[in-house]
């Protein structure tokens, strides 16, 4: 990872990283009051200049010496159906890294803008049939891209993954190959949520619940596991299995089970020190803990000792190839339980055909969410049922500027686990 050289245009200065130094305060949960307030009215600025031209870092192709360069391009061209965003902040992870370096095997365009729809932005152009997104408004970008004439069968991961088959690809490569890793970004007009900024962004004492633009980047994540868990129709008071529960999505996957009102939420992995912190972000009896044996069984008699449990949700990475909590949870499950399938996993269940027969169980695979979804966990947070920031153990580590990407990658690598959060501040 850290052998990797990428090529940035000889006009952009180097510059050293931006680590952020956070305070005791910060880290117990704690928002600077003085750093919310000048952000909101940092971005509440309404009035939008729009130059002929933007930064951009662009990838020409995956290998596995991705070479990333800094450019400038033309700002996108506002069409009907989409609109256009300054991007306020984009999210870095070690896993989109690994999808441009081929270590993944997903496939992407060409000559693409790097990033997808992790990001939030402010509008500075709606298209000609937009009616709900003013200039200046503040919103969400997310990034599960689907055709409007045939969304059920051209479907792609904006920036991660193109769909796979030639369709999917060709729509992708035409319309929405470009992605957040810019100052601009041209957005279909459905994968945008707006925000109410007053709500979110305004300090405690005004009102508002005190979160950073940065903070709201935990939202398109969050939004991938409430598909999953609506999915399998997760109900008030159940008790339920996050597993894996250490990275970054599966400590959302709790976050959202708690906020969706689940009686006990189980968590599963294999690094108890984040599994104890998940644990006491929450209160007492909220969250238990079964750490990852290798033990089919014995994980099982550990699973089901607080009572029954009546769903599962796996979002395993393809690194969990072999592990064995996968049959552990399945056996764990009630008569009538469900679970909810949304890793990588490339290999088949260890769960025996008459098991799920017998035990009535629903197994469902959950390929990202619905738009709906999107509409509901943006309600959620600006109700203050679903938390962000600190409260969540989620810290902000590092903010890079787009000439800033190897030093952001670097910070990446060393943050993969849950609570890590990395921003691109173009």
């Amino acid at each position: 990872m850290m052998g990797y050289k990428r090529k940035v245009l000889k006009t952009v200065v180097a510059s050293k990283v931006r680590q952020v130094s956070l305070t005791n305060k910060q880290e117990s949960g704690h928002i600077r009051q003085d750093f919310v307030t000048h952000t909101y009215k940092q971005n509440h600025n309404t009035k939008m200049s729009l130059p002929t031209h933007m930064r951009a870092l662009h990838l020409p192709t995956i290998s596995p010496d991705p070479q990333i360069t800094l450019r400038t391009v033309p700002v996108p061209t506002v069409v009907p159906g989409s609109v256009l965003i300054r991007v306020l902040a984009a999210q870095v992870s070690q896993k989109v890294y690994d999808i441009y370096s081929g270590k993944v095997g997903f496939t992407l365009a060409p000559d693409m803008i790097l990033g997808g729809g992790y990001a939030i932005g402010r509008v500075v152009q709606p298209g000609p049939d937009t009616t709900s997104l003013p200039v200046g408004k503040l919103v969400m970008i997310q990034s599960f891209l689907r055709a409007r004439d045939n969304p059920d069968e051209i479907q792609a991961v904006w920036g991660t993954f193109d769909g796979g088959v030639p369709a999917s690809r060709e729509w992708i490569e035409k319309n929405w190959k470009n992605g957040s890793y810019a100052e601009y970004i041209l957005a279909p007009l459905e994968n945008v949520e707006p925000l109410d900024e007053e709500r979110l962004c305004k300090p405690k004492g005004d009102g508002g619940l005190g979160y950073s633009v940065e903070n709201l980047l935990q939202l398109p994540v969050q939004l991938v596991v409430l598909g999953g868990w609506k999915g399998i129709g997760l109900r008030a008071g159940e008790r339920v299995i996050v597993a894996p529960a250490t990275g970054q999505f599966g400590g959302a996957a709790v976050e959202v089970a708690v906020a969706m009102g689940a009686g006990q939420v189980i968590v599963m992995g294999r690094n108890m020190e984040i599994l104890k912190q998940i644990q006491g972000l929450y209160p007492r009896g909220k969250i238990q803990i079964v750490p990852m044996s290798g033990d089919e069984d014995g994980d099982v008699q550990k699973l089901t000792s607080w009572g029954p449990v009546d769903a599962y949700l796996d979002i395993s990475p393809a690194a969990a190839t072999g592990s064995t909590h996968v049959g552990s949870c399945f056996k764990a499950l009630r008569n009538y339980g469900r679970a909810s399938l949304m890793g990588v996993l490339p290999e088949g269940l260890s769960v025996t055909y008459s098991m799920i027969v017998w035990k009535s169980l629903t197994v469902k695979g959950q390929y990202m969410y619905d738009r709906a979804d999107a509409q509901q966990i943006v309600k959620m947070a600006e109700s203050g049922v679903l938390r962000l920031g600190p409260e969540t153990g989620v810290e902000v580590v590092g903010r890079f500027k787009l000439d800033e990407i190897d030093e952001a990658w670097a910070v990446a690598s060393k943050n993969t686990q849950f609570g890590k959060l990395i921003a691109l501040t173009p």
